[in-house]
This record gives structure tokens, C-alpha cells and sequence, in this order.
């Protein structure tokens, strides 16, 4: 068994963040597949494992961790690796606030409802209103990216893993990065560029999802 095993499935971004983290690392994980489209978060077994009843949930020798941000800070600890310091600590944690409130946090409602959900569930009312909230959030960070390289600091850090969250879904969205957003596109070559760096759907399992799109 593999030293950090992560409970995800592949269209979570929440869960490809920590994904991606273990992957720059080489850390010795594996990913197990939670069935989150079939109802697997809502069971008892999987409740026992997080009253919460979301993905990721990391195991690590007798831990059990969950909440993407925790887990983040959890691994740069264990292997100081994409730590911000001290003094660019509440500079991080305020990126990384921001981004599971407005970034992460409309565009991963948007792409579900516009996505996974079918037709018939869609109401458009609230898919308008997450989709203006979303791209309100894409402009501040391509503004704070334009004279920049990395979000918190002179390197990459966990805020840049916290907002890379869903932002390699690519065509699964109604734009385009790197034609509406080219400080957020060179931004994202940065981190694909980085050794270790690899696909969401490459790096935990459950795609493709029958009759959805992407």
C-alpha cells in the first residue's frame, strides 16, 4: 500500500489540487476513486471517513485529513516544499481564502451545473449567476498575474496550487484561457512546465463519465 492514499475522483479540482501536489513531490500515493456521480460520498462507509461528505480526503499513516486548504498546509509541512514562509504566510492564505470563496468556489459550481448536471436540471438563473461571479474572479487574477510570475510570492506556493484547482479543465468552460486570459495562460505554462506536472484526468481515475461532455 502507498505511503498517502487520496479519496478523489477525477472532475474533482478540489481533489487535483492535493493531486497535483503529491505528483510535483514524487511522493508514493495513490488515488482511490470515489464514485461521487453514483452517490458514494453520501453512504455511511464514506461518512465514516469524513462527516463532511466531500473528496479529497488524504490518509497518511493513521491520519485521515480533509478540506483541500488543510490538506495542502498539511503536506508543505511534511515536505516543506511550496511553503510560502512566514513572511509571505498571511499573503497566501489570503489568495487561497479568496480562491475557495470566489474562484474555485464559482467556477467548480458552474462547471457542474453547465457539465454534469442534465438539461432538464439546469436552472439558468443560478447557472448566470455563478458564471458572473466566476469570471469577476478570473479578472482579478489575471490583473494580479500581469506583472507577476507566481500568486503569494517569488515562487510557487500553495496558493498557486489552491487556485490551479480548475483552470486545466479546458473545454469544459464557456472561454478560452490563453486567447481571454494571457496572464493566467502563462501562469498555467509555468506550473505545467514544473517537473511532475500532469493532467487532472491523468492523475486520478473516473474519466471519462458516460454521456458527459469533456
Amino acid at each position: 500500500m502507498a505511503e498517502y492514499r487520496l479519496h478523489c475522483f477525477a472532475q474533482s479540482g478540489n481533489a487535483y489540487r492535493v493531486a497535483l501536489f503529491l505528483s510535483y513531490v514524487g511522493a508514493d500515493w495513490e488515488p482511490v476513486r470515489v464514485d461521487f456521480f453514483n452517490g458514494a460520498t453520501r453512504t455511511e462507509e464514506f461518512r465514516r471517513l469524513n462527516v463532511m461528505g466531500e473528496v479529497p480526503v488524504l490518509e497518511h499513516r493513521g491520519e485521515v485529513i480533509c478540506q483541500s486548504a488543510v490538506i495542502l498546509d498539511y503536506l508543505a509541512a511534511v515536505f516543506d516544499q511550496f511553503d510560502p514562509g512566514p513572511q509571505n504566510a498571511r499573503e497566501a492564505l489570503r489568495w487561497i481564502v479568496w480562491d475557495n470563496q470566489k474562484l474555485s468556489g464559482m467556477l467548480g459550481p458552474w462547471r457542474f451545473m453547465t457539465s454534469f448536471l442534465p438539461e432538464e436540471k439546469r436552472d439558468r438563473g443560478a447557472i448566470a449567476f455563478v458564471e458572473g461571479r466566476a469570471r469577476g474572479a478570473l479578472d482579478v487574477l489575471e490583473r494580479h498575474l500581469s506583472d507577476r510570475e507566481w500568486i503569494a510570492c517569488e515562487w510557487m506556493t500553495t496558493a498557486d496550487l489552491s487556485c490551479a484547482a480548475y483552470l486545466f479543465y479546458d473545454g469544459e468552460y464557456p472561454f478560452d484561457i490563453p486567447t481571454d486570459y494571457p496572464a493566467i495562460e502563462r501562469w498555467r505554462a509555468r506550473l505545467r512546465a514544473e517537473p511532475g506536472w500532469a493532467h487532472p484526468y491523468d492523475l486520478m481515475p473516473g474519466h471519462p463519465l458516460p454521456g458527459a461532455r469533456g
